[in-house]
């Protein structure tokens, strides 16, 4: 064997022994669950201020498009406030409650659950103007990394996450969250074994006897935008069956039913995607890919929510919710549809683009039916709050027809925040040409910036909810009279 040749199988050699020694981070286990405790949706609801208005921001996935869009969306309540009934003068986003993000969507939600207002201050440049995907390819292409991404314990995801803890995250965990006094962030990614959507919170890591305030946002970034076959999946330790969790009352209500109400069924199929994470022997481990795979517009948990909420008050079961008059999401869908010319040749488009576009599709068809059924369910509570108001129920509860129309007395704002409701049409065609990737020209980040609040000023909706709690705009923002949106 020459010389160059020994050198190059003792640099394998070596590669390969350094990868067999990485290995990822591991969630750590819970030996006793306490339901009161970690980062869930009730815990966060007990702090609330306003508890007759139920405020949520879900963010699509898309990239650092879907970042932008959605910086944009949190630009625009933070510069927009209004005076209320009372005269009372408050901005927007301190409205807020929740926060949902999938993929690119996710680490706005997450960065600006972790710094609030601080986020503004740097936001941009940390993240939206810079080259993230091809700082994740340069790390890929360093022989100092080669041994990490050899080991089946260690994937380009990880180094993914290693990067956003730099550039973005801090090392900060979902205990700082959990300590903050933010709004709650609901980032979701998909079992891949089971293309069911796991939410990083509390509430699903007591199934799987796991800490979840131990766990990196990075690591929930990662796994959010994990996209299958560029990424590699994000890893989880599932210790199911090995602490002493059981399932809430209220749930065994529904479950035990042979007939439950309507509304409860997506509550129900929720549970049941659940159970496999009880069997932590059987399971030991839960592989997490993009999650825009199972839910691209983080609306499925608000859904679910809003179902649960009706379930409950149609079987008289108190919940945290009772006192919510008004639901208001704001659907900040980044979706794009760039035309193609492909119906114009004979020869059918190549392997790469059939893909992308038998990925995308359903995702997008799934995230349109989305917010027609947030729609739909609240058209059935208005219409039954009508029945209910005509056949004088206030004082007829327990009259079958009642019972029939008994739905919660809240009203349900859905504005849509999507290029679609963009009426410049030439504007809307730019940003629907921005790619699904991690690195944007700087003009492409400040437009789609620009265009999230013009959108939401002039939604019929967002003017309704103006209109229905008597509030007035006193500060809109710079976008709608000088262009793009520029932090103070």
């Amino acid at each position: 064997m020459n010389p160059p040749c020994a050198f190059s199988v003792l640099l394998f050699a070596l590669v390969v022994a350094l990868g067999g020694c990485a290995t990822r981070p591991a969630n750590p286990p819970i030996t006793h669950v306490d339901p009161d405790a970690g980062y869930t949706f009730q815990s966060r609801l007990q702090r609330n201020k306003d508890q007759e208005n139920l405020v949520v921001l879900a963010f699509s996935g898309g990239g650092t498009r879907a970042a932008a869009f959605s910086y944009g969306v949190l630009e625009f309540l933070r510069r927009t406030e209004v005076v209320g009934p009372k005269g009372n003068r408050e901005r927007l986003i301190d409205a807020v409650d929740v926060v949902t993000g999938v993929s690119g969507g996710s680490f706005t939600a997450l960065a600006y659950g972790l710094y609030g207002d601080k986020l503004f201050a740097d936001y941009e440049q940390r993240f939206l103007k810079r080259d993230v995907q091809g700082e994740i390819i340069s790390r890929a292409f360093k022989p100092a990394n080669w041994g990490h991404l050899s080991s089946l314990a260690w994937g380009r995801s990880e180094l993914a996450a290693d990067l956003y803890d730099e550039i973005l995250f801090n090392g900060a965990t979902f205990g700082d969250l959990d300590r903050g006094n933010g709004p709650l962030i609901g980032v979701s990614a998909t079992d891949i074994s089971t293309g069911s959507r796991v939410t990083f919170g509390q509430n699903l890591f007591n199934a799987m006897c796991s800490d979840l305030n131990a766990v990196r946002l990075s690591r929930a970034a990662a796994a959010s935008s994990a996209v299958p076959a560029v990424l590699s999946p994000v890893t989880i330790n599932n210790y199911g069956g090995t602490c002493d969790y059981k399932i809430p009352q209220w749930v065994l209500r529904f479950t035990s039913q042979a007939d439950p109400p309507r509304p409860a069924a997506r509550t129900i199929r929720e549970l049941k995607d659940r159970e496999p994470y009880l069997d932590g022997k059987r399971r030991p481990y839960i592989h997490l890919v993009d999650g825009g795979v199972s839910d691209n517009l983080g609306m499925r948990g608000v859904l679910d929510a809003i179902n649960l909420m009706e379930s409950l008050n149609a079987e008289g079961v108190p919940s945290r919710l009772d006192n919510v008059r008004r639901i208001i999401v704001l659907v900040v869908n980044s979706q794009s549809s760039p035309p193609t010319n492909w119906d114009a040749s004979e020869s059918p488009p190549g392997t790469v683009p059939i893909l992308l576009k038998a990925t995308g599709v359903p995702i997008d068809h799934y995230s349109y039916e989305a917010v027609e059924l947030l729609k739909d369910i609240s058209a059935r509570w208005q219409s039954a709050q009508r029945v209910r108001s005509l056949a004088g129920c206030a004082d007829r509860k327990d009259t079958p027809i009642c019972k029939e129309v008994r739905v919660p007395d809240a009203k349900i704002f859905a504005i849509d925040v999507s290029f679609a409701a963009l009426p410049d049409g030439p504007e809307r065609a730019y940003l629907n040409a921005q790619p699904t990737s991690f690195v944007l020209p700087d003009e492409a980040v400040d437009r789609l910036r620009a265009a999230a609040g013009n959108i939401i000023l002039a939604s019929p909706e967002f003017q309704r909810l103006l209109k229905d709690v008597g509030a007035t705009v006193v500060a809109d923002p710079p976008a709608a009279r000088a262009g793009a949106l520029r932090t103070p």
